[in-house]
């Protein structure tokens, strides 16, 4: 029989080992070029690019050149970029491989430590942490009695917890939680300035590495202030805290944010890969219009249950957590107000540019429903006598909970992945990385190419999304690339499109290098030569050509 701390110890390196095989083949190299899989092609790409420019103490955007970062919480992109000055180790290296499975350890063990502070059970830290690593939507078992086949992690909208080091500021804002949780179990057991400053400090900077986050902390904390009135200097420190850091880059979030409520029900009803219920989606559209209101009130009740059901799978054991009582403790406050508030939210407002972004906030209510379903099942032998009965119920936990995890595993493990640099790319970029400083001019990325390509994967970055690819490894701010997270920052980069499609179709050579010259462009990038050529030619532009070789070509002035 395996002791409470063997147990805790093997569960972290299984779980860590799961989490990390979404991330750390991504970023290598292989005989094809360097790999990428999952959202790896376009989030983690993301990330280098902006590390690498932070990392060179430039708060620019660096795929809008020459204008200014706005929207963005940095938080995690300044300790990637902060880690990568005082270590040089590469800062793909430190994204993919290093910071990944470091943060699930992390995790799991402040998580364990946590609950095992406030419920002093080592089974309910056990499984609390399980659900945390584990956690599943219940989109398998529709997938399977569908088609006979797993899949459907977010079926109802929502990424599950085996995703959750694809996304490593959430990850990093998952732990400062806990840090302040446990911060403020502590105070409120010992009155410690430790454990005051513990949880002022990481609660005040888990909005500037994730903003979801930090508005669920501080609407927590602001409640525990209201009924604990030794709490309100912690509520102070951190909100204070917060807005320095936050505000400076972030003064017009929130013309980002939409009101539009029911939207994630009705489209997880009404798209293919969701849910997709057709007859329901129509019905739950059809009776506001009719102004049907007790119908209506009632199918989007209903499509809220399934999307909450649905998403949380076996965490939905924390609503057995429930109390008879009003009276919570400062812990059970502070989840249930943000399980709850990371319903609500999502279910109120849509991010302009990418609507989808605010499912965010539901990842926490995942999060906290894990913890409260650990707690609830970990004290299941207090009631449960009959070891058969334990075993079973362990046993259906387990095949319920499982499948999500496995069946996204099996995307990222496969040896050939979606997206790729090549070879030849690889050495044009680290070519161009060690130029002057310069505007990088690329091609605009082509969607109906990226479509229609008939390109066996791994296919290259250019021919996958719009990413941010050629900032991040070269090192070079870009005139445009990535319009994706374009789009979530708030940047008018549509005209700027439309001013680079115009450039590659000019045939004036004046206007052309008129362009050029007003835009400060040093370089330009071409990683296609046989099809991504301008239609005036380097000498043209008053260009020559840097470097070549059979797939790109770099001009410069």
């Amino acid at each position: 029989m395996l002791s409470a701390t063997a147990k805790k110890r093997l569960l972290i390196l299984i779980g860590t080992l799961a989490w990390s095989a979404t991330m750390v083949k991504s970023g290598l190299v292989y005989p094809f070029g360097m790999g990428f899989w999952g959202p790896n092609g376009h989030d983690g790409v993301w990330h280098i690019s902006l590390a690498e420019n932070l990392s060179r103490g430039n708060l620019n955007m660096p795929i809008f050149a020459g204008a200014k970062l706005q929207n963005y919480h940095l938080g995690f992109d300044l300790i990637l970029a902060t880690v990568h000055k005082l270590t040089a180790v590469p800062v793909s290296v430190l994204y993919f491989q290093i910071l990944p499975p470091l943060l699930a350890v992390l995790i799991g063990l402040a998580a364990y430590y946590w609950v095992r502070l406030w419920t002093q059970n080592d089974i309910c830290a056990w499984w609390s942490v399980f659900f945390i690593y584990f956690g599943g939507s219940f989109g398998w078992l529709v997938s399977w009695v569908r088609t006979g086949q797993l899949g459907g992690e977010s079926m109802f909208w929502s990424q599950q917890a085996i995703s959750t080091l694809v996304n490593p500021p959430f990850a990093l804002s998952i732990l400062l939680l806990l840090i302040g949780l446990i911060g403020l179990v502590g105070y409120q057991q010992t009155s410690s300035p430790r454990y005051f400053w513990m949880t002022s400090l990481a609660f005040g900077l888990v909005g500037f590495v994730k903003i979801y986050a930090g508005v669920i902390a501080l609407s927590g904390l602001s409640l525990l202030a209201f009924r604990h009135r030794r709490l309100l200097p912690v509520f102070f420190i951190s909100l204070t805290l917060f807005l320095v850091l936050f505000l400076p880059l972030n003064r017009n979030s929130s013309e980002l944010l939409v009101f539009q409520p029911g939207w994630f029900l009705e489209t997880m009803m009404g798209l293919p890969d969701r849910f997709n219920w057709p007859r329901f989606y129509q019905a739950m559209i059809t009776y506001p219009q009719a102004a049907n209101w007790p119908k209506a009130v009632l199918a989007y009740a209903v499509a809220a249950t399934i999307f909450v059901l649905g998403n949380l799978g076996t965490r939905a054991f924390a609503f057995f957590h429930l109390k008879s009582s009003s009276l919570f403790s400062i812990s059970e406050l502070f989840i249930w107000q943000g399980i709850a508030l990371g319903f609500i939210f999502p279910m109120l407002f849509l991010q302009a540019g990418t609507p989808w972004n605010t499912i965010q906030f539901f990842y926490y209510t995942q999060f906290f429903a894990a913890i409260l379903a650990g707690i609830f099942i970990g004290r299941l032998p207090e009631i449960i006598k009959n070891r058969k009965i334990l075993f079973t119920i362990y046993s259906l936990l387990f095949t319920f909970t499982l499948p999500t995890s496995i069946d996204t595993l099996r995307h990222y493990l496969p040896s050939r992945p979606p997206a790729k640099i090549s070879t030849e790319e690889l050495e044009a970029l680290k070519f161009l990385r060690r130029q002057p400083a310069g505007v990088v001019l690329t091609p605009p990325f082509d969607r109906g190419a990226a479509e229609n390509t008939v390109l066996s994967p791994p296919r290259p970055l250019y021919l996958y999304e719009s990413t941010a690819y050629v900032s991040a490894f070269s090192a070079q701010p870009v005139y445009l690339e990535d319009e994706v997270n374009l789009d979530i920052t708030g940047y008018d980069w549509k005209s700027r499109r439309r001013q680079l499609e115009e450039f590659f179709a000019q045939r004036d050579a004046a206007s052309a290098s008129d362009f050029l010259a007003q835009n400060k462009i040093a370089y330009i990038y071409l990683p296609d030569i046989a099809h991504t050529r301008p239609r005036l030619s380097a000498s043209e532009l008053g260009f020559t050509t840097l470097f070549a070789n059979s797939q790109v070509a770099i001009w410069s002035r």
